[in-house]
């Protein structure tokens, strides 16, 4: 099953998407907005795969086309958003960027920040930024979205939570991170506003490809028109979604609509090395700091600047069969003005 939420008020309204992304339908009679219906998941998900059903034959009541444009992050906010960094080529990448060791402990406890979640921005909606100093970047991710979560599960009982999947935009201000790390605290400054793909999935619709917790297909990325990366979601994450959704739950319940993040899809290449650009025939990056990182071991220096206004990035996933899965992210960097 297919779920959206058109951009209206505060947190939305929900939609049925059709499985190939063109039609869709209102369903107020089931739940008005993705939070209602995950609280309720239990009761009301069958209710929404009647109706998908209904739509994927042609037969739902007041289907309309669907436009992008007006569709806003699943949850266009959540009481809960927490990223993992599952992806450890990515973290030794982006620690070696900063001098710091990464800790033997990196390889069985999960990292994880919490983050902003009182506002996301739209799955095409500008990235507003400050300043270009502040180095701004993109980091192409894949969510999940869980029911309510008891304190203390394992990670076979923590599968059973998860829901929904979406791909993320989580934006990183890079030249901000070295110093609120340095306080030994924490992100807050350096992480604004993410992003989700428009439609989220529930995990029956990536049938093989969802297995041990993980989406075992490609996260395409593009930079301005050309494709900046293409690594593969499954094979690296060495952390899956049910020890990354445990080890949130490890201390505390986690409220049904809380979203957890794989941090930024990460491979190394063949040969063990950072991995390469997709123009050297690598498989490429899903932030710019990698690329960066990449750079400066082989060149002494990087090469590549962080986004600039005007900039624009678009992250997506595709089913065997070419066919986009979750719609695009698909934003422009923008000067904040204030208003």
């Amino acid at each position: 099953m297919k779920l959206a939420s058109l951009n209206k008020g505060r947190d939305g309204e929900l939609i049925v998407v059709s499985r190939d992304l063109k039609r869709a339908v209102k369903v107020p009679q089931i739940a008005a907005t993705l939070q209602q219906a995950i609280e309720q998941w239990e009761t009301l998900e069958p209710q929404l795969q009647h109706v998908y059903d209904a739509l994927n034959g042609g037969q739902a009541e007041n289907a309309f086309d669907l436009d992008m444009a007006k569709l806003h992050s699943p949850l266009p906010r959540a009481y809960h958003w927490a990223d993992g960094s599952a992806y450890l080529n990515h973290v030794q990448l982006v620690r070696q960027a900063r001098n710091a060791e990464m800790p033997e402990t990196f390889w069985t406890d999960p990292l994880m920040y919490q983050g902003g979640s009182d506002r996301f921005i739209a799955p095409t909606e500008d990235i507003e930024a400050v300043s270009e100093s502040h180095g701004i970047d993109f980091e192409g991710e894949i969510a999940v979205i869980t029911d309510d979560v008891p304190m203390a599960v394992t990670p076979e009982q923590a599968a059973g939570h998860i829901k929904l999947i979406m791909l993320v935009n989580d934006v990183s201000l890079r030249g901000l991170i070295p110093g609120e790390l340095a306080k030994g605290f924490g992100f807050y400054q350096a992480k604004p506003a993410s992003s989700f793909s428009p439609i989220c999935v529930t995990p029956d619709e990536l049938g093989d490809t969802w297995k041990e917790g993980r989406v075992h297909l490609p996260l395409t990325v593009h930079l301005n028109g050309e494709k900046f990366g293409e690594p593969e979601a499954g094979p690296d994450m060495i952390f899956g979604f049910p020890e990354l959704v445990a080890h949130a739950a490890k201390t505390r319940y986690l409220g049904a609509g809380t979203v957890i993040g794989s941090g930024t899809v990460s491979n190394p290449d063949a040969e063990g090395g950072p991995g390469k650009p997709v123009s050297d025939g690598g498989v490429g990056y899903s932030c710019l700091a990698e690329v960066r990182m990449v750079e400066q071991i082989l060149h002494g220096q990087a090469k590549t600047s962080f986004m600039r206004f005007g900039d624009r990035v678009r992250i997506e996933m595709f089913d065997r069969d070419g066919q986009s899965i979750f719609g695009a992210i698909d934003q422009q960097v923008v000067e904040y003005k204030p208003h």
